[in-house]
């Protein structure tokens, strides 16, 4: 047992509402979905239409139910048409679309974001008139029907989470943390939610014990990579999928593809790896449910 300073510190988390240690006893998540679930499905890096009816496809020929997409290149990437035709889609498979928002610094022309130790801003907006950009994505989303948005910066959420409070968006409105703004800690995951964020997605590498913690802080969906990509350390994770559910409830399971080329920005010129790399993350959403199913058959998933 800590004490001294360490114990004194410990006490002002918990006086915050906060846990003051990572819980490595794994405590068992009460949180659920809604419909009572304890974890739902989402294949992340579907960039348009043709890669989002590949997931649709791939999920029906292996039986697995898809509840979320995400997309990563932006909403201001995609035209109406693109948007309206995966909004539909979302609508008629019961699938959640969850688009990116904005500009960002990693594409802008500063150079920070290409530095080695610049790179924690590259998800961030760079000045008013990109703030104004990244409000103007969403605004024109929610025009055409999106309800679903990812969010990397957060002065963009909470301009966002005030708007929605204010009745400027959707009441309706998921605001999803990306995972290039990093929750890798009980206090920023509570600070993202009070701002607004309505489900987060943790850094690929936190151990259980460090997701229990921030799990015992924040009520909103967790978000998870099982499997992540090369550029965010590639972390393959299936055999944890069983303890994931039972710690992070509620969570979303998502499962993208090490040894992948990247997407982003994409477009036609990626076509035909987008798609194929979109059946493939289906494929490996499938293994790892199966693998739940062994191992904890009485997990439950929304319908």
């Amino acid at each position: 047992m800590a004490t001294g300073p360490a114990a004194e510190a410990r006490r002002h988390l918990t006086a915050l509402g906060l846990p003051g240690r990572d819980l490595g006893e794994l405590p068992s998540s009460t949180g659920r979905f809604g419909d009572g679930a304890q974890y739902r499905i989402e294949i992340p890096s579907v960039e348009g239409p043709e890669p989002f009816r590949a997931v649709v496809d791939a999920a029906k020929e292996r039986e697995l139910r898809v509840h979320r997409i995400s997309q990563g290149s932006g909403m201001m990437l995609l035209t109406d048409d693109e948007i309206a035709a995966m909004v539909a889609l979302g609508r008629e498979q019961h699938i959640e679309v969850c688009l990116f928002t904005g500009p960002r610094a990693a594409w802008d022309v500063g150079v920070q974001a290409t530095a080695p130790a610049g790179r924690v801003v590259a998800g961030s907006l760079r000045g008013a008139d990109q703030l104004a950009y990244g409000v103007e994505d969403v605004l024109r989303g929610c025009e055409l029907g999106v309800r679903s948005i990812l969010v990397a910066d957060s002065g963009l959420l909470w301009v966002l989470g005030r708007m929605k409070r204010a009745g400027d968006l959707p009441g309706d409105l998921e605001i999803k943390v990306s995972i290039s703004l990093p929750v890798t800690n009980p206090a920023t995951a509570r600070l993202l939610e009070d701002l607004g964020a309505t489900t987060l997605n943790l850094p690929i590498d936190l151990s259980l014990a460090q997701i229990a913690a921030i799990r015992q802080a924040v009520a909103v969906p967790l978000d998870v990579y099982v499997e992540g990509a090369d550029d965010f350390g590639g972390a393959v994770r299936y055999y944890e999928v069983p303890d994931l559910v039972r710690v992070a409830a509620p969570v979303h399971l998502k499962f993208t593809v090490r040894n992948a080329p990247g997407l982003y920005p994409s477009g036609e010129h990626l076509a035909g790896l987008a798609v194929a790399s979109a059946r493939e993350r289906v494929r490996r959403a499938a293994i790892g449910i199966a693998l739940l199913h062994r191992h904890d058959p009485d997990a439950v998933a929304s319908p």
